[in-house]
């Protein structure tokens, strides 16, 4: 066969060889979070997982994406970064559920394949995944050309957790006088990018992402940057503790808190009771953003909360020394709502 032949998928835009290429490096850079139970990884047609250890467990699954901020990553050239995003935002679906993160995947979609962008990555992801006892056993990457330019990406990421039946959070449990305790997040995670970027209007001007800002102690790039954190820690510690667990992601306190609640309850936070970052002061001030939309659109510092019957209150706080009493659950004729 000649060479102009065996080319042609690449002079279409696809390079096969680079693929291969390129899954071999990935196999060997997720394996570092593969334990035992891991019986086949990435390079088959699906990954193979032992589960072992538990009486009646319930399988929990979620996928997610980190939405715009992956432009951000284009911009700074920070791409370990949004992996870690990638599994964080994912693995803190499921542990409000009460399960434990025990496999990822992730799908890469490119116009054309980087080897170096998508190593760095899946290097963030493994990062994440070996934090959280968690193994990525499986993903793909495929070249569209055609579908997204030659220097576009997106990505997606599937998690699978496990509990044991008996141990799953219930919400319904849930009655007036009930505490919430906030995990505080570590700044805007994976959330409201596409309002970040038209306030500082960093599409036109991504040079601003250089600015020092004295408020923030670091450049307005540095800050946004910062990977979306994992909780898997907290929530372990909170086990047994608590009734539900809210995950503050797209729609803010004011959208997700409702998702922990069971019907006719809502919750009053008190907002003098944690420090809200700068980051958000910023980005209300410069983009004129009214007290409720930003808690509408971001964390607003919390990323977890949990709530809890006010006896375990303490040992949260012994356990948890940076978790924070926000508020409490009320009785409420309207669904779930919630006073700030």
């Amino acid at each position: 066969m000649s060479n102009n032949s065996s080319n042609k998928y690449k002079l279409a835009g696809v390079d096969r060889d680079s693929a291969e290429h390129l899954k071999n490096s990935l196999a060997r850079i997720a394996a570092s979070s593969h334990g035992n139970e891991v019986l086949s990884g990435i390079g088959g047609f699906g990954g193979s997982f032992k589960l072992s250890g538990y009486d009646t467990p319930i399988l929990v699954s979620s996928t997610d994406g980190i939405g715009t901020k992956l432009l951000l990553g284009k911009l700074t050239g920070n791409y370990q970064s949004l992996g870690i995003d990638l599994v964080n935002a994912c693995i803190n679906d499921v542990i409000t559920t009460g399960a434990s993160p025990i496999f990822f995947l992730d799908y890469i979609a490119l116009g054309r394949i980087d080897q170096k962008i998508v190593n760095e990555l899946v290097s963030g992801m493994t990062i994440a995944c070996k934090s959280s006892g968690c193994a990525l056993i499986g993903g793909e990457t495929a070249e569209m050309p055609g579908i997204y330019g030659e220097k576009d990406f997106d990505m997606a990421g599937f998690v699978v957790g496990v509990v044991e039946q008996d141990e799953l959070l219930n919400p319904s449990k849930i009655i007036p006088g009930d505490v919430l305790v906030a995990i505080p997040s570590n700044g805007i995670h994976t959330n409201g990018f596409s309002l970040v970027r038209k306030i500082f209007d960093i599409d036109h001007n991504p040079r601003i992402l250089n600015d020092y800002k004295d408020k923030l102690g670091r450049s307005l790039g540095d800050e946004i940057s910062e990977p979306h954190r994992s909780y898997v820690t907290e929530a372990k510690l909170l086990k047994g503790k608590i009734k539900s667990l809210a995950h503050i992601t797209g729609g803010g306190l004011i959208e997700n808190l409702p998702r922990a609640l069971p019907k006719g309850i809502g919750a009053q936070l008190r907002k003098q009771s944690w420090e809200v970052p700068e980051i958000f002061n910023l980005i209300q001030s410069v983009g004129d953003v009214s007290f409720i939309e930003m808690n509408r659109v971001f964390n607003m510092g919390l990323g977890m909360i949990a709530v809890c019957d006010p006896i375990n209150l303490d040992d949260i706080l012994t356990e948890i020394p940076h978790a924070i009493l926000v508020g409490e659950t009320i009785k409420s004729s309207k669904e779930s709502q919630i006073i700030i």
